[in-house]
């Protein structure tokens, strides 16, 4: 039996020890967020119990045999796609991840040599499935279930954290702090609230000189390189605001912003570090105090954000492989999390989210190799070499002071 098999067989298990969701599940999800508060409380416990429940069997390779998905399986059910719209206007989404907010970034300068990214973002509402422009906030976490999100004031770091309500677009409750806080992220079952802690704006830029494309030296506006000023972070729990903060100063090679976020138990929290190799990580407990990696995130990639599948038996690691042509196809691995070795690979140039235990949301490009990079969010399926476009084509700015549209996901 070979490995492909062991993993298929192993996934087909779980599937056979789950209760089955039922068809159509993702879309009852979406148009249930879609009530009012006075039906969220029944809505929120239907959604978490079939989430609990959800499992799917994954063909690894295509072999030439029967599908034998279980029937709970979502397929186009569950896909909202707009191929024609970029940044988008309309919701986005697979199976159990959602486009559920997308961001801007532009640079304001402070001072001759010295300036601050701002990000603008809009978020989705889930009454008319569009994304609205909310300039009111300069950093958004959503939790799970996309009815409440995190968020900060436009002057960073902030001395509040606001729990917005995402139907509604007002602010429910606000969580002072004594620290001030300058990036937020929710854990996997969006109880608590990672809240990372600076003395400074952790989008502080500086002025450079580099060299451009036709040999020349220019100044350019660059990430505060080694100029972090993060003091450490809270744990805090969302219903009742309380929790502790620790201190953790910032790696000594890292960029001004440095922010924390869970593990995938949310009993520690990790950070993306720089050194060697592309997509260190360090955890840390939540007292602070620095530890090994747990054994399932050991081989995990920081700069990889769709990490574990619900399972938690597969990880999306980073780019392996391209193929040029017209376009060009970008293969990415997915890998035993315990062991690190890889089990097969899947199209994609950056993996963001798991749709199911089978299918992901990437980014993956729209060019040749040998042109300028633009890509487009793509549904991809293990096992299977078909895209499925989910937006349209985002314009790469060779403008250093401008950050096109960068995706938030959540899971429904």
């Amino acid at each position: 039996m070979n490995v492909e098999e062991l993993v298929r067989d192993s996934l087909r298990e779980l599937a056979a020890e789950q209760p089955a969701a039922g068809p159509g599940f993702a879309d009852r999800v979406f148009a249930g967020r879609r009530r009012r508060r006075t039906r969220r409380i029944a809505s929120v416990a239907a959604a978490t119990a079939a989430v609990v429940g959800i499992a799917v069997a994954v063909p690894l390779l295509d072999s030439g045999k029967p599908d034998v998905r279980p029937a709970n399986v979502l397929d186009q059910d569950g896909v909202h796609a707009h191929p024609d719209q970029t940044p988008p206007r309309e919701v986005i989404g697979a199976g159990d991840a959602v486009l559920a907010a997308y961001y801007t970034a532009r640079t304001r300068p402070l001072a001759e040599d010295r300036a601050v990214s701002e990000r603008t973002y809009w978020l989705l509402d889930a009454e008319t499935g569009k994304y609205e422009k909310d300039a009111r906030w300069s950093f958004v976490a959503v939790a799970p279930g996309v009815r409440t999100a995190a968020v900060l004031e436009r002057k960073l770091p902030a001395r509040r954290i606001g729990l917005l309500d995402l139907a509604t677009g007002e602010v429910e409750r606000w969580i002072p702090v004594g620290q001030r806080v300058g990036g937020l992220a929710f854990s996997n079952d969006g109880r608590r609230l990672v809240a990372t802690t600076y003395e400074d704006s952790p989008d502080t830029q500086i002025k450079e000189k580099v060299i451009n494309a036709d040999g020349k030296e220019e100044w350019m506006w660059m990430s505060a390189w080694r100029g972090s000023s993060r003091t450490g972070f809270y744990d805090l729990d969302v219903a009742s605001g309380r929790g502790s903060w620790s201190a953790v100063g910032p790696d000594r090679n890292g960029s001004a912003r440095q922010d924390f976020a869970y593990s995938r138990a949310g009993d520690l929290v990790y950070e993306r570090v720089v050194g060697g190799a592309d997509g260190l990580q360090k955890f840390y407990d939540l007292h602070g105090r620095e530890v090994a990696a747990p054994a399932d995130e050991k081989h995990l990639r920081s700069d990889v954000p769709a990490r574990l599948a619900p399972s938690g038996r597969l990880a999306a690691l980073g780019l392996t492989k391209e193929v040029n042509g017209s376009p060009g196809r970008s293969y990415s691995s997915i890998r035993d999390p315990r062991t690190g070795k890889e089990i097969t690979k899947v199209r994609g140039a950056h993996l963001l989210a798991w749709a199911d235990e089978k299918r992901l949301i990437a980014w993956e490009r729209v060019t040749s190799l040998d042109e300028e990079y633009r890509p487009r969010l793509v549904l991809v399926t293990i096992g299977s070499d078909k895209v499925v476009p989910l937006s349209g084509v985002r314009e790469e700015s060779l403008n250093a002071e401008r950050q096109e549209w960068e995706p938030v996901f959540a899971r429904r």
